[in-house]
């Protein structure tokens, strides 16, 4: 669970973060802390571990300023179940639309498919032998009760006579299944059966069904009709896909993963509220839709301050999930927030607008880097790609330049200014240009490709 940052200080999480977001440094020790906070609350004395409650954040900054990105690598860098919601997309109970609690069964969903993933690959190698088994069966069925299948047909490789049928069956199974495990049959087609569902979605309709009531009565739908299988004609290759995923599933004890998954989902799980702005009300008294907004706020407040929340998988409490929340707030101040809310996020960052410095590193040293992403794309054509240091400064210079003039969206202008550099590249591969090339990308070219970008200000060319 947690033990992979037992060996992560807050600084080695920091150095983490660096390596695929520029600047921000405020930002990543605060959430670099918050995460550290997390093992250090699972190891504390019991007495008191439960009285530990996450320092929420919120993040203050324009967009493309790196604050979703933040968060999601700091969920990767602990392995914990992330989601990621818009605070503008829930409506107040009793309107129609999505309500808060589906950001907490969506964080439960995603530990689920963790733990199951994990488990998975727990349970390969035991699988690939069952698997083995299925496909060697519908190639050289085995004998029953004493006699071929009818579908068997023999061949005569063996040295000799065999003993019986049974003898000269075995023998035939194991040269196939010396030949499945060499490779050597994988274009021959096999029949297999696969499990199907029953049917498909069930829609259920009624006043006050909400969606967990709904997911609830589809499982229960879905658990009472009987399991159906289909025949399939695949390659081996393609049966060993399917078959594996079936047989894994089989072997792994989901009781065990929902009550792992809910437990990851409780201590470790970040969600991310974005645009919390949106449903900031800019007077303390209001009408129409300020109302509605004021509701998200007093619907998610019981959600951050820990309550407990039904889902499909069991019930959880939230009282230890980190809430992350950000927002522009170029409108609505953070002290717009409903008081309760605003004293449910106490670590408050904001973070900085990008420089054409900070658009030069970000096309340089990240590890995904955009560069080095498109570098990838065509190494896959075999042409190499490479961008001289004057060619990134002047991509900088430019996206820096556009931001100032129009509107700032941060580091997503630079896939725009990207985008349009390369997409005749991109086109002219392989027909025109072909494999072993080598293109360099100089200030000359930027400034060609990219003159009319910042002269004619045709918005429509590059405003996302």
């Amino acid at each position: 669970m947690l033990d992979s940052l037992e060996h992560l200080t807050p600084a080695q999480i920091v150095e983490e973060l660096d390596k695929y977001i520029i600047g921000q440094k405020d930002a990543k020790r605060n959430v670099a802390i918050a995460l550290r906070n997390r093992w250090r609350r699972m190891n504390a004395d019991e007495n008191i571990r439960r009285e530990i409650v996450p320092n929420n954040i919120l993040m203050i900054g324009a967009t493309g300023v790196g604050k979703t990105e933040i968060a999601r690598r700091l969920a990767k860098i602990a392995d914990a179940p992330f989601t990621k919601v818009e605070a503008s997309k829930f409506t107040e109970v009793g309107y129609v639309g999505r309500d808060v609690e589906s950001m907490v069964r969506d964080l439960v969903e995603q530990s689920v498919n963790m733990v199951k993933t994990r488990k998975k690959e727990e349970v390969k190698q035991k699988a690939a032998e069952v698997v083995e088994d299925i496909i060697l069966d519908a190639l050289i069925p085995p004998i029953q009760g004493g006699r071929a299948t009818p579908s068997f047909s023999s061949t005569s490789e063996s040295n000799g006579m065999p003993d019986n049928d049974y003898e000269l069956n075995e023998r035939t199974r194991e040269k196939f299944r010396e030949k499945i495990r060499n490779g050597e049959l994988e274009d021959r087609k096999i029949e297999i059966r696969i499990q199907q569902s029953a049917m498909p979605g069930i829609g259920a309709m009624g006043p006050g069904m909400d969606e967990a009531s709904m997911m609830n009565i589809q499982e229960m739908i879905s658990g009472m009709m009987p399991k159906k299988t289909k025949k399939r004609k695949v390659t081996i290759a393609e049966a060993r896909k399917i078959l594996l995923e079936e047989e894994a599933s089989k072997l792994i004890d989901m009781d065990e993963v929902k009550e792992e998954a809910i437990f990851k989902a409780e201590n470790s799980g970040v969600i991310f509220i974005d645009e919390i702005d949106k449903v900031a009300s800019s007077s303390s008294k209001g009408s129409g839709p300020d109302v509605s907004r004021e509701g998200v706020q007093r619907d998610l407040l019981p959600i951050v301050e820990g309550s407990t929340v039904n889902t499909k998988y069991g019930v959880i409490n939230t009282d230890h999930i980190l809430f992350i929340a950000a927002g522009a707030f170029h409108v609505a101040k953070p002290s717009d927030l409903i008081p309760e809310l605003q004293g449910r996020f106490p670590i408050r960052v904001e973070l900085q607008s990008l420089t054409k410095d900070d658009f030069y590193q970000i096309l340089k040293f990240p590890k995904n880097a955009l560069t080095k992403q498109y570098e990838a794309l065509l190494k896959a054509e075999d042409v190499e790609l490479s961008f001289a240091d004057e060619a990134l400064d002047e991509i900088a210079n430019i996206a820096y330049e556009v931001n100032s003039e129009v509107e700032n969206i941060g580091a997503r202008r630079l896939h725009t200014v990207m985008s349009r550099l390369l997409n005749d590249i991109l086109f002219d591969v392989p027909d025109k240009i072909g494999a072993n090339a080598h293109i360099v990308v100089n200030r000359e070219m930027v400034l060609d490709r990219l003159a009319d970008m910042v002269k004619n200000r045709d918005l429509s060319q590059y405003i996302l």
